[in-house]
């Protein structure tokens, strides 16, 4: 019996490949607070590390209430941050998108008014207000994908800290190792080529010189054993520069 393909065992989604991580604070600020007034001021009263994010949280307490948002680049412990439909545009300031400046930086965007902040959440992250039009804001995702938003939803002004995370080598092999194990990937790594292994093991195996003899794409009916390389690809090869 073939061994079962690699793309096959992590879709199991069995424990064995989900990182179990339990993270200590919930990210999102109460935009409730602030919605109806004109500047509510809070003060940032730590910067605490979380178990998986790549970036500081930032506790802040504003009028009562505490809560955990990202921490952006130059946000520090002790300052004052501004909250509301006035509030100042400035880093760490948590304001509506129709009032930010085009080409301003902003982050932990509210998908829906009252959300709470569920877009551009990544280390490094930020999106960038395009244009206003009406109660509409066009924003850019890290994605570069145009989005569509209501100007009423929140955001953050600046970067999220930890740009660099992605970019630091592991510089040798057990970093890397101890790295996949607590993402329980190590079945799956180091990742061998499926043109370098046999036929019995790999859709692409087999063969001389490893090299793929045959087209790439697959069915998006196929079944899981064959879904390998490009699914249902609507074009393959470079784009021509235009």
């Amino acid at each position: 019996m073939p061994k079962r393909t690699r793309a096959q065992r992590i879709g199991l989604g069995s424990p064995v490949y989900t990182a179990s991580i339990q993270r200590k604070f919930a990210l999102g600020y109460p935009s409730h607070l602030f919605a109806g007034s004109d500047v509510v001021k809070g003060k940032v009263v730590e910067l605490h590390h979380d178990v998986g994010r790549g970036y500081p949280v930032a506790e802040i307490k504003m009028d009562g209430h505490t809560f955990y948002v990202p921490a952006v680049m130059g946000l520090q412990v002790g300052q004052v941050v501004e909250a509301g439909l006035r509030a100042n545009p400035a880093t760490g300031n948590i304001v509506p998108i129709g009032t930010v400046p085009e080409g301003q930086s902003i982050s932990c965007v509210e998908l829906r008014p009252g959300d709470g902040g569920k877009l551009v959440r990544g280390s490094g992250a930020y999106a960038e207000v395009i244009s206003h039009a009406g109660d509409r804001s066009i924003v850019r995702l890290p994605s570069k994908k145009l989005k569509e938003l209501d100007s009423k939803c929140f955001a953050i002004i600046g970067v999220i800290a930890g740009s660099g995370r992605p970019d630091k080598p592991f510089l040798k092999a057990g970093k890397k190792f101890h790295w996949m194990k607590a993402r329980h990937r190590l079945s799956t790594w180091p990742r061998v080529r499926g043109v370098a292994m046999q036929p019995v093991k790999h859709p692409f195996g087999g063969g001389s010189g490893g090299k793929l003899s045959r087209p790439e794409p697959v069915k998006r009916t196929a079944p899981p054993g064959q879904k390998i390389g490009l699914i249902a690809a609507k074009r393959t090869g470079r784009r021509k520069k235009t």
